[in-house]
């Protein structure tokens, strides 16, 4: 049995935790429990903060692990991982966004855009957690490198 990478399981927990948030907060606003919402999704901005941060350490420091599994569907994962990146930058946009918009008291645009910004962040653990899955769990993770060794060349 082999053991699961301590630092992207404990990011991908965050980034389901922040979406499990996003969830309760979003119940608790159609309760109208205003207070509550707002706690509930600063933790959930926090959550995904984390996640950002070992995410970025680990990139910077350790390296991007390389898809393991069989050169048949790499192709396959490649997209989906770029579909993503894409899902994810385009949540953590939209999240501050409407972040902002909540914080500012602009609620014509918080409540317009926070619906979409859920969808899409919802949609961006999902997808996070199928990359873990597919490059910790499913098949084991191809060679990891630095980006300092990659820039360096040592």
């Amino acid at each position: 049995m082999t053991s699961l990478p301590i630092l992207p399981t404990i990011s991908t927990f965050f980034i389901v935790l922040s979406a499990v948030l996003v969830a309760i907060g979003w119940i608790l606003v159609s309760k109208r429990k205003i207070e509550a919402h707002k706690k509930t999704m600063f933790a959930a901005a926090i959550a995904a903060l984390i996640f950002f941060i070992i995410y970025m350490s680990r990139t910077i420091f350790i390296g991007n692990t390389s898809f393991g599994g069989p050169d048949d569907i790499k192709i396959y994962y490649t997209i989906f991982l770029v579909f993503h990146i894409i899902l994810a930058t385009t949540g953590a946009v939209f999240g501050l966004v409407t972040i902002w918009a909540g914080y500012k008291n602009n609620l014509t645009r918080h409540r317009k855009i926070g619906p979409i910004t859920s969808i899409i962040w919802f949609f961006t653990a999902i997808t996070g957690v199928a990359v873990y899955l597919l490059l910790y769990v499913f098949y084991h993770g191809g060679e990891t490198t630095s980006v300092f060794r990659a820039i360096l060349g040592y």
